[in-house]
C-alpha cells in the first residue's frame, strides 16, 4: 500500500506494535521441552487479546496462528507436536491484521546451550536487515535492497536464500511491490517512493542458497544440513529514514 493519511500510519503502527509484542512474548516464554504448538498458542492468545487476526490463517488458511520453524526448517513451519530442544535455532514469523491494516515481522534466535556460531548468524542477519533499512528512502532503487543483502552476506561468510523475498504489505499480507529479491538484479528498474509500505526480510544461510517446500505444502527447508536465520520488519518509506512499524 501507499500511505494516504496519518490514519494509515497510526493503523500500521498499532498492528505493528501488536505483532512485535507477540514475537517478543513468544521468545520470552519459549522453553526446551515445549512443543511448537504450545508456543503458537501463546502467540494466538496475545493476538486475540488485542483483537488482531492472524494473517496466514485468514489469508491462506494456514494451520496455525504463527509460523514457527526449527533448525533446518527455515520458514512457514507448521506448529505441531515437535518439541523444542536445548540449542535449537528457532524462527518465529508473525503477521496479523487489525482494522484493515497488516503488519509482518520475523525473528530468529537460539535456545540456551546453543552453538556460538548460530548466535552469530542470528545477530548478523539482524544487523544486515537494519543496514538495509537505514539505507532506504524515497528515490532509492528497489534493487538496492538485494544488493546490500547480498553484499553483507558475502562479507559475513554467508549465502542468501534466493527464493525467499521481501514484499509489499499494508492492506493485505502480500501486495505490490512483489518479489523484492534478496540479491542484486540490474534489470529491476523500480524505485522506492515515499509512503510505500514494504517488508525487509533477509534469510542468511551457512550453506544452501535456496529453500525447498515439503510435502505438507507449507514448510520450507534447506536441502542440506545448513542453518538459516531470518529477521523481518515492516517499514514505511519516507523522504528520509524509514518508519519501522513492527516495534513494541
Amino acid at each position: 500500500m501507499t500511505i494516504g493519511s496519518q490514519n494509515d500510519i497510526d493503523g500500521l503502527k498499532e498492528i505493528g506494535r501488536i505483532v512485535a509484542w507477540t514475537i517478543s512474548e513468544m521468545k520470552r516464554q519459549a522453553r526446551a521441552g515445549m512443543t511448537t504448538r504450545e508456543l503458537d498458542d501463546i502467540g494466538g492468545r496475545i493476538l486475540e487479546k488485542h483483537g488482531a487476526v492472524p494473517a496466514p490463517k485468514s489469508t491462506y488458511n494456514f494451520p496455525g496462528h504463527t509460523c514457527i520453524s526449527v533448525n533446518h526448517d527455515i520458514a512457514h513451519g507448521i506448529p505441531g507436536n515437535r518439541k523444542i530442544g536445548p540449542g535449537d535455532l528457532i524462527n518465529i514469523d508473525v503477521s496479523a491484521e487489525l482494522g484493515g491494516y497488516f503488519a509482518d515481522a520475523g525473528h530468529s534466535f537460539t535456545m540456551p546451550a546453543c552453538d556460538p556460531s548460530l548466535t552469530r548468524l542470528c545477530q548478523y542477519a539482524h544487523d544486515t536487515m537494519m543496514k538495509v533499512i537505514s539505507s532506504l528512502k524515497h528515490g532509492v532503487k528497489l534493487n538496492e535492497i538485494g544488493r546490500i543483502i547480498q553484499s553483507e552476506a558475502e562479507k559475513g561468510g554467508y549465502n542468501v536464500i534466493k527464493n525467499l523475498c521481501s514484499h509489499g504489505v499494508g492492506k493485505s499480507l502480500h501486495e505490490s511491490p512483489t518479489e523484492i529479491l534478496p540479491y542484486y538484479n540490474k534489470h529491476d528498474k523500480r524505485v522506492l517512493k515515499a509512503g510505500m509500505v514494504i517488508t525487509i526480510e533477509p534469510f542468511l544461510s551457512t550453506g544452501a542458497g535456496y529453500a525447498v517446500e515439503q510435502r505438507d505444502g507449507w514448510t520450507l527447508t534447506v536441502p542440506d544440513n545448513s542453518f538459516v536465520a531470518q529477521h523481518e520488519h515492516t517499514i514505511i518509506i519516507t523522504e528520509d529514514r524509514p518508519i519501522i512499524v513492527t516495534v513494541a
